[in-house]
């Protein structure tokens, strides 16, 4: 743990500090709303006034703060004084000066921060105000620049705090400075009887400053709040203070002429000669108020559709979670909507989003809370009492949603998605619940969108096993456990060895050898693809390089790529490096393609795969004929060869339709100048009547399973490899 830095003008600034009259049982009631408005602006759990002492540190005011650490040495906002401007910590525990300290590791689990120092008028950092959170967060400039505001709030309150203690060791040269003041400053005695008041404070309420002298300051306040008012001054005369006494939180002034405005109150009361002395600071806070209440809008309100925003479900969610109620969530998104935005423009996807807003509400209605959690994804808060009836609910925005949306020229139809998960069945906490009811909704998706899907305990262990998934496909790239096995690629005219596809495999350290089916869709999916891609490359081009050199003249290699390849880097480059790396000619690779790949990634993939080829690497499509647009990418993208699905091939000999398809494709293939070769090929019968209708090459069990490298070559005839062992 990093401890604070100690000013060099330590002494003055705890002199400073003692001007205020504060101290751990001395808190400041006139900040609490401060620290209760920050809370709200900024979706936070709590926020506090915290002043820095020579050793520890105290709270002038808080609001959703237990019992915490409170020395000095790991205090967040001793390191804040230290600063110019804002001080943001995201996440605490990735922060060098922060991820030991007990505030963080400890019951406190403080994991976000946000100070801002308060500065006494001679510039001495007294202080700070903060908001803190157990989640990670950011903290915009924005935010900093409303951090800023209402730091200026607590300052104002707290030099009022300092003149109430200068009074009571000088209070005649104060009165004399108060009187002029812009301050708008009230004298009364204990019988609420105005004693005197400044110019500010008359012209404040509409009076001449010669006015009001002996009449109650009960006639600046409205009627219905001086019952309140007369009660704290009693309060006040017998405790002879208005230290630990209620400050009210809301109250208006009242103009000469019956007008109102909310009003600023600081109460302050001292013995002089015997006789208590009241003084009241007031302050017309009517546009302060108006900057607040919008603030606090602005902080809790999606911008585009006028919806709540996220920060704003989520503390909602927790409310009613809080209240014991039995509440549903259903998130909610947009089935295709980057389509729309991609095909139309932001412009009318925008007025989609604010259409769909408005059709959420309707559905809705009085019964729950609607929000915009980001993008296309909306969130329902619910008061029900079953599953069956959050379904029912999701159900009829479902049906509201798909109804067609008129946007200038266009008739536009969206539909959604709904995943709903139901408290107490599902979870008791906010966030649990929250993403409970997102598994729900990924789910939802994976059926096929325009659905609502309640969420059942075995998407948590999905989630948790695809979790356990990442973390061992991490560790399989570390440790080296992918292998690549190989199948060969025969020539059918001769039976002839043309060449392998490389194919991984995981060598698990516990479940042993794993096939593509139990792993692919994760590592695809995941973050660690390209890595992987890469390293598939590499081994593939060393092992084809050794087996060319020992005798397999003519051995080609075909390498699966997978989509993130092409976001990573230039694959290019890539791909041509690991040639000369290997010292492979450009017509001993082939890449395989699918039609995913070409579809997710359009531009990108076509402009790598042209440079490939003019280079001479040849460029295979992968699962032709079972997707949406084959035909159109034959004349578009620059392929080499043709893989036939193994789907037509294991039918061909009984169905005359499977076989109808070889041919078209083949003789798509021979317009289009490319080579062939089918796939799942596992009879004799099968490789015959494919050579018959002219395909060139096959591949499958009839020749051989997938093999690691040393039973392949083997197999065929290779001299045995050297072993390698290079690690993705």
């Amino acid at each position: 743990m990093k401890c604070p830095f100690i000013p060099p003008n330590e002494n003055e600034r705890l002199r400073a500090l003692g001007s205020y009259g504060l101290g751990g049982s001395r808190p400041l009631p006139s900040l609490d709303p401060v620290v209760r408005v920050a809370a709200r602006m900024f979706g936070t759990p709590a926020a506090a006034v915290n002043m820095i002492g020579s050793d520890h540190v105290f709270f002038a005011a808080s609001t959703g703060i237990g019992t915490v650490d409170m020395s000095r040495e790991a205090s967040f906002c001793a390191h804040a004084i230290t600063q110019n401007d804002v001080m943001v910590v995201p996440d605490a525990r990735l922060d060098e000066r922060f991820h030991d300290n007990p505030l963080v590791i400890g019951s406190a689990n403080l994991r976000f921060y946000a100070g801002v120092p308060l500065l006494s008028p001679e510039g001495h950092a007294l202080g700070a105000l903060c908001v803190i959170d157990s989640q990670p967060r950011e903290f915009s400039e924005e935010d900093r620049a409303r951090l800023r505001e209402l730091a200026k709030m607590a300052m104002d309150r707290l030099e009022l705090r300092r003149l109430e203690m200068s009074t009571e060791q000088a209070q005649r040269p104060f009165e004399e400075f108060a009187r002029h003041s812009p301050t708008a400053v009230v004298w009364f005695n204990a019988q609420r009887e105005i004693v005197a008041w400044n110019k500010a404070a008359a012209a404040l309420h509409g009076y001449d400053l010669k006015e009001g002298h002996g009449e109650l300051v009960d006639a600046l306040i409205p009627e219905r709040e001086r019952s309140a008012f007369r009660k704290l001054v009693e309060q006040a005369v017998a405790a002879g203070t208005f230290d630990q006494l209620p400050m009210p939180t809301s109250i208006h002034g009242l103009r000469k002429d019956g007008t109102e405005f909310e009003l600023g109150l600081s109460l302050f009361c001292w013995k002089d000669r015997g006789q208590l002395v009241f003084n009241a600071h007031l302050q017309d806070i009517t546009a302060r108020k108006r900057e607040e209440k919008e603030l606090l809008r602005l902080a809790t309100t999606d911008i585009l559709t006028g919806l709540a925003n996220r920060a704003r479900f989520y503390r909602s969610v927790e409310e009613a979670l809080a209240k014991s109620a039995s509440v549903a969530v259903v998130m909610i998104d947009l089935d295709g909507f980057k389509d729309v935005n991609d095909t139309l423009g932001h412009t009318v996807g925008d007025d989609i989003l604010c259409e769909v807003a408005r059709r959420l509400e309707s559905a809705l209605g009085s019964r729950g809370l609607v929000a915009r959690i980001g993008g296309d994804e909306f969130g329902l808060l619910l008061q029900v009492d079953t599953p069956e009836q959050a379904h029912a609910v999701a159900q009829s925005v479902i049906d509201r949603v798909a109804e067609a949306i008129r946007v200038d020229a266009h008739a536009v139809r969206v539909t959604a998605s709904c995943g709903i998960a139901v408290a107490p069945l599902h979870a008791q906490e906010a966030l649990e619940l929250i993403g409970n009811a997102d598994l729900a909704l990924f789910h939802a998706k994976r059926l096929g969108g325009a659905t609502a899907f309640v969420f059942v305990q075995a998407l948590r262990m999905e989630a948790v096993a695809r979790h356990l998934y990442g973390l061992g496909l991490h560790r399989a790239v570390h440790e080296g456990e992918f292998v690549l096995f190989y199948q060969p690629q025969v020539r059918l005219s001769d039976g002839a060895l043309a060449g392998a596809e490389a194919l991984i495999r995981w060598r698990h350290p516990e479940r042993g050898l794993l096939s593509p089916a139990a792993f692919l869709p994760a590592l695809e999916n995941g973050p660690l693809a390209a890595t992987v891609g890469a390293w598939v490359l590499d081994e593939a081009c060393a092992q084809t390089a050794l087996w060319r050199r020992r005798g397999a003249g003519n051995f080609r290699i075909s390498v699966n790529l997978f989509g993130a390849q092409f976001r990573v880097d230039d694959l290019a480059a890539h791909v041509i490096s690991a040639l000369e790396r290997h010292g492979l000619p450009p017509q001993a690779l082939e890449l395989e393609i699918t039609e995913n790949i070409v579809l997710n990634h359009d531009d990108v993939v076509l402009q790598s795969l042209r440079l490939l080829r003019e280079h001479g690497v040849g460029v295979a499509f992968d699962d032709f004929g079972t997707g949406f647009a084959s035909l159109s990418l034959l004349k578009r993208y620059p392929l080499s060869r043709i893989k036939i699905d193994r789907s037509f091939v294991q039918n061909m000999l009984e169905s005359g339709q499977d076989t109808a398809v070889i041919r078209a494709v083949l003789d798509m293939a021979k317009a289009f100048s490319l080579e062939t070769i089918a796939e799942g090929v596992e009879t004799n019968e099968q490789c015959s009547a494919l050579r018959q209708v002219g395909c060139t090459e096959g591949q499958g069990y009839l020749f051989a399973r997938p093999l690691p490298a040393a039973e392949f070559a083997e197999t065929f005839g290779i001299l045995p490899p050297i072993t390698l062992s290079r690690h993705a």
